[in-house]
């Protein structure tokens, strides 16, 4: 079942309904929500995208608001608080990939100008060479997880159906 067919008779209060009418299949520029999407769709493995949605506004104050930079020169006293909060998954590899991916960001900025121009560079490619590019540059980055964070930023289609609103805007 698609997002879009799951999220169609929810009511417009629930949290899926909002993430999918205002978030999901969004192009996204800014490269710390770039990162902070990442980081969701990391986290989200092994776990219900619901959990990661209630949790979202907990990840955010966790991460320094998804400071790219910021998160980039965490030290292992930032990796004891993230690995004590509960508001969060308190899990070492997805947090060292946060730590890790930051850090990765940053140098593809400094080369590119951006995370999305380096994203850019490759809007054409077909998922399986993302997935490619992807585990080469990063952490914790399997199939499902690079596929599902290109379609929420729009960077691979899929993200709505045909027959949903949003796949208008999209």
């Amino acid at each position: 079942m698609s997002y879009c067919t799951y999220v169609k008779d929810l009511p417009p209060e629930n949290v899926h309904r909002k993430y999918h009418d205002k978030q999901y299949g969004v192009p996204i520029k800014d490269d710390n929500e770039l990162f902070g999407k990442l980081i969701l769709e990391i986290n989200q493995a092994g776990l219900s995208w619901n959990t990661i949605l209630q949790k979202e506004q907990n990840f955010r104050d966790a991460y320094s608001n998804f400071d790219v930079k910021k998160v980039s020169s965490y030290t292992d006293s930032d990796r004891q608080r993230l690995l004590q909060n509960a508001g969060i998954i308190r899990n070492r590899l997805k947090i060292d990939s946060a730590i890790y991916n930051a850090k990765r960001i940053v140098m593809l900025s400094k080369e590119h100008g951006s995370f999305y121009k380096w994203l850019l560079l490759y809007k054409e490619c077909s998922k399986e060479k993302w997935v490619m590019l992807f585990k080469k540059e990063f952490k914790f980055v399997g199939g499902e997880i690079v596929g599902e964070f290109l379609m929420s930023i729009q960077m691979l289609p899929g993200s709505h159906n045909e027959d949903c609103p949003r796949f208008k805007e999209s």
